[in-house]
């Protein structure tokens, strides 16, 4: 839940529950037969004195304490009615997404906080082609255009010159308050202070446990439901999902259309990306489907000195 300064709230454990004194995002159990929407509709109601109106997934896992596990279906609210309080005489607070690692949350909701920082769109970037130059400030111009996650995509590149092109990126990313995840091997992402790895279909389906620690961002590409799951398996952060349109950049791929997306989105326990064809427009319509987000090329590249590509 978020309010009009773009914060999310938050609250803290009573004495004598489970782990008090820790902050959490508020919710709680759901009742016998009770579905996960109706279960939140309930905890806030009871717990804020708030009637939600609508709300969206937004990530599903299990977490295990030493002597306890629990299943954590998690939302974000985007409209409510009602005046919001501590109905249960529990403290709240509203934090920033940036600062919410400096507050003593719960162990088992840090891929929450992971999540809720996930901004809704990313920039898959085209080969930077033979003049770096134009690449890196057509790169600039797209993060000033409000764009603050990069993927950076160079397949053509040798590990020298994709590792050089990196640390240059990561450095006009950063100075613009964006972050950047490398599609290559997780431990060039790890040695040119990138903010993360974003993996290959292939590469993902090589991997055993999450490659890098949690502070790392690291999604997939995802094709078809094996993916899906292997991503969640393995403790990622996000996934892109498609081809969902028509696109160039997979003239051979089979759409999965709007329908197979939401089927795949449905079935994911992490924040979906759309891609393939996508637009700043479908924005709306893949959020309604069970989408965290669009992942683009062309629809966010902007050409140095001109408009989009």
């Amino acid at each position: 839940m978020m309010d009009e300064h773009k914060r999310v709230l938050i609250s803290q454990r009573p004495a004598g529950k489970f782990m008090a004194g820790y902050w959490e995002f508020p919710g709680g159990k759901l009742d016998a037969g009770e579905s996960s929407l109706a279960g939140l509709k309930r905890e806030l109601r009871e717990e804020l004195g708030i009637t939600v109106r609508h709300a969206r997934p937004l990530i599903r896992y299990t977490h295990a304490y030493p002597a306890l596990r629990v299943a954590l279906d998690v939302w974000r609210v985007t409209r409510y009615s009602g005046e919001l309080h501590a109905a249960e005489g529990q403290a709240l607070a509203w934090a920033k997404p940036r600062d919410l690692s400096s507050w003593e949350l719960l162990p088992a909701d840090a891929p929450i906080v992971m999540a809720i920082r996930l901004p809704p769109l990313m920039l898959v970037t085209p080969s930077p082609g033979t003049d770096r130059e134009a690449f890196l400030q057509s790169l600039e111009q797209t993060l000033r255009n409000g764009v603050d996650l990069v993927q950076l995509r160079a397949p053509d590149l040798g590990y020298p010159e994709y590792a050089s092109l990196a640390r240059t990126a990561i450095a006009i990313c950063h100075r613009q308050g964006a972050r950047i995840v490398l599609n290559t091997e997780p431990d060039v992402a790890r040695d040119t202070g990138a903010d993360g790895v974003h993996l290959s279909n292939a590469r993902l389906s090589c991997i055993i446990g999450r490659p890098l620690p949690q502070e790392f961002l690291v999604g997939a590409s995802c094709h078809d439901d094996v993916g899906v799951r292997m991503a969640s398996a393995n403790r990622l952060d996000y996934i892109l999902l498609g081809p969902v349109l028509a696109t160039p950049s997979h003239a051979q791929a089979e759409p999965l259309g709007w329908d197979g997306f939401k089927r795949m989105a449905a079935s994911s326990a992490l924040p979906v990306y759309a891609i393939g064809g996508m637009l700043p427009e479908y924005l709306g319509q893949t959020r309604d489907l069970g989408g965290h987000g669009i992942a683009a090329m062309r629809g966010l590249w902007q050409v140095q000195g001109s408009g989009s590509s």
